[in-house]
């Protein structure tokens, strides 16, 4: 794989990542610090890969192993929410319910 891919990945992850931590508008900056904080992924390679991929020509192992862990374990973490809503949901409103019949495939298609 070029290298780009790999950055391209990279860029890829950091901003889902992001965005699976980002409460509101304007709170970019708060999702990413707790993934600093969470995670290790440095918020500075967090905020390049955001905002200045056009100058970046490569991204280290390390920085690139961390961001692979924390977006899958970022995944993780939210498939184990969905399925908290789903026992939710559920029990409101029974298993055969359009919205828990529609999540479950979710998270089988999901791996989960």
């Amino acid at each position: 794989m070029p290298r780009s891919a790999y950055l391209d990945e990279a860029v890829k992850w950091s901003r889902d990542l992001t965005k699976m931590r980002v409460r509101g508008p304007g709170d970019t900056e708060r999702a990413m610090r707790s993934i600093e904080r969470e995670y290790g992924v440095e918020y500075g390679v967090l905020w390049r890969l955001r905002y200045r991929r056009s100058q970046l020509k490569d991204i280290g192992v390390t920085a690139y192993m961390r961001l692979k862990a924390a977006y899958q374990a970022e995944c993780q973490r939210q498939l184990r929410m969905l399925k908290h809503e789903i026992a939710i949901t559920e029990a409101a409103c029974g298993a055969a319910s359009d919205p828990v019949v529609q999540a479950k495939a979710l998270v089988r298609q999901n791996g989960g």
